[in-house]
């Protein structure tokens, strides 16, 4: 379905223009960095600015328009949009301007007729834009038969079927929208988290109330979010529960933007994904899913301050609004105001206390922080909720044992990184940290070489894996061996310090002296104020490069390398 969607939808690229105006390359060139760097609030100035000065200059209006959209300023974008229609130049953007304002009128005749003159949005997504424009109209027999056209495309059986569904959901015929839903009326349909939820509301519609908790439970187990939890509990007290997913054409376009835009995410830039989020944001403001939505992509994009302000729209009594918050604490740490996101999440346990991925998170910022008792308490509070669920998650148990290995309460550790080999076995991450713990520590050998190679057998390009590999066979004195995995992980991560401080270490075992010391000063020039002191030892380093590797460890007590080869 995917590939259609894309060759069908995504925005095109600049087009052939004429060249820009003399009078304004200074702000052009600004214009065009700003949007190079996804700077969509200096790229609307400058462009404005540009305008000014060359105001008919197709690719500046162009590019005017996306900015504008991106932000979310579409009324903004609107006279630029018609400004491009005026002097005769085809634009996806601003058609998709224009189609928006039309359809937040209520004009859908005008819709039409830009659908029939190949100026709405792209081939297959101007299908179900006809069909909800139709449905718009009134005409329902004309709007089902869109859908069915449109399902009969290569792969978009699944799309229209679950707008065709949501079609018949607005005019009361639930029956038909559950007969989609359940696979009856087109065949099996892939059940999203907002087609599971309008299938459970269309059943309580048709006071099928057990066949809804059904679904919720069928699709998503144990652990519900509170949105889903409400709705699990209303099912469960025999109330009639309202269907909310759409009430009108509009509601559906937006929609159709919406999802048209998620099924695009893992194929396109997130810059194109975010005009469609936008436009479904402007249609439908209270179409949360959209607006968190626009602030994850801009916070991929590195737009922190827009993705905290996107998060913050979300109204407190939203029972999504954990996950705006949970999204702005992340984006406000990103952006460098650490105490800014603790406070985020301080508040939202005091809200949210019965979430246990608040707590969790609170624990990720205070680890990523070095605050490890903290992080502990946080992630004690998430465990807790989790075991009284009876739904443990291993990354949890991960997690805090990494923060007790940091604070030297190794047993705790251990427990930990067991407890999470006891819920997922064979998780790569928890065999390569604990077996190299186990090797720094000189215990357990056999067992933590054996954990390491289990890890490299799943993730043969992590270099930190591959690090653990080397300095394991290093540990046990099988330094010949130690070289090839030691060399591998250096070039998958060449940059790290703690790698190159283990190849020199490899090296110089196996008598490459020369080249030992040029990778512990390689290691030396990688440190960075941001390198965890735990991990390397720079004056530990420097000591190396004065006496050698050898001398080193006899000052420190360590086993000499030609006795190291006894593993015990």
């Amino acid at each position: 379905m995917i590939s259609s969607l894309v060759a069908a939808a995504a925005i095109t690229g600049p087009m052939a223009l004429p060249a820009l105006s003399d009078a304004a390359p200074g702000a052009y060139l600004a214009a065009r960095q700003a949007r190079y760097n996804s700077d969509y609030s200096a790229a609307a100035e400058y462009l404005t600015q540009a305008l000014a000065r060359d105001p008919a200059n197709p690719e500046l209006l162009e590019h005017s328009a996306a900015a504008f959209v991106s932000l979310g300023r579409v009324n903004q974008a609107l006279p630029v949009a018609r400004r491009i229609e005026e002097i005769g130049v085809r634009s996806q953007i601003a058609s998709m301007t224009l189609v928006s304002e039309l359809v937040k009128e209520g004009d859908y005749d005008a819709v039409l007729e830009r659908v029939g003159q190949d100026r709405a949005i792209s081939p297959l997504a101007d299908g179900l834009l006809a069909a909800w424009a139709s449905l718009g109209k009134g005409d329902m027999s004309t709007a089902l038969d869109l859908f069915d056209r449109v399902m009969k495309e290569p792969g978009m059986s699944d799309f229209a079927a679950y707008h065709k569904a949501l079609a018949l959901a607005t005019v009361g015929d639930f029956e038909g929208t559950v007969a989609i839903f359940a696979g009856d009326a087109v065949g099996a349909v892939q059940t999203t988290r907002r087609g599971a939820i309008a299938w459970a509301e269309a059943l309580s519609q048709l006071e099928r109330n057990e066949d809804a908790i059904n679904v919720i439970d069928d699709t998503f187990g144990k652990g519900l979010d509170p949105e889903l939890s409400d709705l699990r509990s209303r099912l469960a007290t025999g109330e009639r529960v309202p269907f909310s997913r759409i009430s009108s054409a509009r509601d559906g376009v937006a929609e159709m933007l919406y999802s048209l835009g998620r099924a695009l995410l893992q194929e396109t830039s997130p810059e194109y994904v975010l005009v469609y989020s936008r436009f479904a944001e402007y249609l439908s403001p209270d179409h949360v899913d959209a607006q968190i939505m626009s602030a994850e992509l801009l916070e991929e994009q590195g737009r922190y301050d827009l993705a905290t302000e996107a998060y913050s729209r979300v109204p407190r009594d939203h029972p999504s609004f954990h996950m705006a918050e949970l999204g702005r604490a992340e984006a406000l740490r990103q952006s460098g105001r650490l105490d800014a996101a603790v406070e985020v999440l301080k508040q939202l346990g005091k809200s949210h206390p019965q979430l246990p991925v608040v707590h969790a998170s609170a624990g990720d910022l205070f680890r990523q922080l070095e605050e490890f008792g903290k992080a502990v308490e946080a992630y004690d509070r998430a465990i807790a909720i989790y075991e009284e669920r009876e739904d443990p998650l291993w990354f949890v148990y991960y997690t805090r044992a990494i923060s007790y290995e940091r604070l030297g309460e190794w047993p705790e550790a251990e427990s930990d990184f067991r407890r999470a080999l006891d819920l997922s076995p064979e998780q790569p991450e928890v065999l390569n940290y604990l077996g190299y713990s186990l090797v720094e520590q000189r215990k357990h050998l056999d067992e933590a070489l054996d954990m390491i190679e289990r890890a490299v057998q799943q993730r043969p390009e992590s270099g930190a894996i591959q690090d653990s590999f080397g300095w394991a066979l290093y540990r046990l004195g099988r330094y010949e061996e130690a070289v090839d995995p030691m060399e591998r992980a250096a070039s998958l991560s060449p940059v790290d310090p703690v790698v190159n401080d283990h190849l020199g270490d490899v090296l110089w075992a196996v008598g490459r002296e020369t080249e030992a010391e040029f990778q512990w000063k390689r290691a030396l020039s990688f440190i960075t104020e941001d390198t965890p002191e735990q991990d390397i030892d720079p004056e530990r380093i420097r000591r190396k490069l004065e006496v050698g590797l050898d001398q080193v460890l006899a000052s420190e007590g360590a086993p000499p390398i030609k006795v190291a080869k006894d593993d015990g």
